[in-house]
């Protein structure tokens, strides 16, 4: 056993969440862009509405427990945000990204 194996594991690593801080623009451009596209059904733009609207709604699943109500709203959009692109075509996605990647 070295000095070493007793160090305790490393944490997050904080570069990924700068990562995602710095990409968080794309991010939005991409969701924007794929609402927009005529390509993509509109089950996805209606699931993708309603988790924004659930965000901003002063409507809790838990409001029993107000100091974490926020909890509930924070799930609920990012469900909607994974389901958008999820249930959007994989190639129009993938256009997209391509898109924004050349500076588009």
């Amino acid at each position: 056993m070295r000095l070493d194996d007793m160090k305790p594991p490393p944490g997050p690593n904080p570069m990924h969440n700068l990562r995602f801080w710095l990409n968080l623009p794309n991010f939005i451009k991409l969701y924007w862009r794929l609402f927009n596209d005529k390509r993509v059904w509109l089950l996805p733009k209606l699931l993708l509405v309603a988790g924004l609207l659930y965000w901003i709604m002063p409507l809790d699943l838990i409001p029993w427990v107000p100091q974490i109500a926020w909890i509930d709203d924070t799930i609920v959009l990012a469900i909607a945000l994974y389901s958008f692109i999820k249930l959007c075509p994989r190639r129009i996605v993938q256009e997209h990204v391509e898109l924004i990647a050349q500076g588009g």
